[in-house]
């Protein structure tokens, strides 16, 4: 496993090095986040091995049973919460995580200010916008985005970093990206995480300054997760 994911990891990297300089952008402005959802500790501790050190997860509860231990060995280590959040999981979220990438509702701003009082920290924040306007997927819709990132850089100050989004599966990504970082200039905002396995270079072309990578690391899900 060790192996085989330090090869993907390179692979990735220069991939995405090559996508920079097409774009004529420095590739150091771009971080790649390893989504090790559903993959064990192990896995995530291989990557650790071959220098990475930012993950991504989706579930709150899943993250804190792989990072505290994975920390003390790895202090630099990065973690962001990267999948739609519950209200009653804001607490955790708070406390484990460096950055939320998926916020997307004022319910949810509510929770996670209550929560960062609780905890004394406050992560990274980025407001996650549903560039399709697809009901299925989490992110504030595209009509209301400008006036949610107002309010929330207005109540959360420079904790809102950037935005996020995650385009519909059957439209070209680029497009959604080009809209998507349209929108952070409008408000200042510099950090873009957008693409995923499939996308990420169109992604950096775009503008992403984070990309999502997953399956390209560590391979398919386990089929024994439920």
């Amino acid at each position: 496993m060790s192996e085989q994911i330090a090869s993907n990891l390179s692979a990735i990297r220069h991939r995405m090095i090559q996508a920079a300089e097409k774009a004529g952008r420095n590739a150091d402005d771009v971080s790649l986040v390893a989504v090790s959802k559903f993959h064990p500790q192990e896995a995530v501790e291989a990557a650790l091995k071959a220098g990475q050190r930012l993950f991504g997860e989706n579930r709150v509860q899943e993250a804190a049973s792989k990072f505290p231990q994975l920390r003390e060995n790895w202090p630099d280590l990065k973690l962001h919460i990267i999948g739609g959040l519950q209200t009653n999981k804001a607490v955790d979220a708070c406390r484990i995580a460096d950055m939320i990438e998926s916020l997307d509702r004022p319910a949810l701003s509510n929770a996670i200010e209550k929560a960062s009082q609780k905890c004394g920290r406050l992560p990274g924040l980025l407001v996650q916008v549903n560039t399709g306007d697809e009901t299925q997927k989490s992110g504030i819709p595209r009509k209301d985005a400008d006036a949610f990132i107002e309010t929330s850089m207005n109540r959360f100050g420079d904790n809102i970093r950037g935005l996020m989004c995650i385009p519909p599966e059957s439209e070209d990504p680029v497009a959604h990206f080009n809209f998507l970082n349209d929108m952070a200039r409008r408000h200042g905002l510099p950090v873009l995480s957008m693409g995923m396995s499939a996308d990420f270079e169109a992604a950096i072309g775009a503008g992403a300054t984070l990309v999502r990578v997953g399956s390209a690391i560590f391979g398919s899900r386990p089929m024994t997760v439920s």
